[in-house]
């Protein structure tokens, strides 16, 4: 079975990571999992080129590794005390989409994420990346609160 747990740091993403660290026997022998942080790109237009002309493309490059970086962090700690193997990446671009084309595009079975719990008129008003990736998912989805 191959997971992907999709982190940003947030205490309601590391608690999907500890929730998958203690259970993660519950997967079976050769499970595989995969951590993924996901940065939204800088605004492209007038802020976007004036990015690029005043730092270069490296720079930017830079920024969104250090930002992945700090969201991945803190799960690889908690998954490396755990002593569970895993791989780490990140992706830049809007959130859930990046998500479920990593899940589909790498074959994962399911896909983990944190929620932080808003109510329906909450994620009617501003959506939410998990209640994006559960009705996008070709693969089961499973939230942890």
């Amino acid at each position: 079975m191959k997971l992907l747990l999709a982190v940003d740091g947030s205490p309601f993403s590391i608690k999907a990571v500890r929730y998958i660290a203690t259970h993660f026997d519950v997967f079976g022998a050769g499970t595989e999992l995969h951590l993924l942080a996901v940065k939204l790109p800088i605004p492209s237009g007038l802020a976007l080129v004036q990015a690029n002309r005043i730092l270069g493309n490296e720079a930017i490059a830079n920024y969104y590794r250090d930002e992945a970086r700090a969201m991945l962090t803190p799960s690889e700690k908690i998954l490396h005390d755990a002593e569970i193997p895993f791989q780490s990446g990140y992706k830049v671009g809007p959130v859930a989409e990046q998500i479920i084309d990593t899940a589909s595009t790498e074959k994962m079975d399911m896909i983990v994420i944190g929620s932080h719990g808003h109510g329906a008129l909450a994620n009617v008003l501003m959506g939410s990346v998990a209640t994006r990736v559960l009705a996008a998912a070709t693969v089961p989805v499973l939230i942890i609160r």
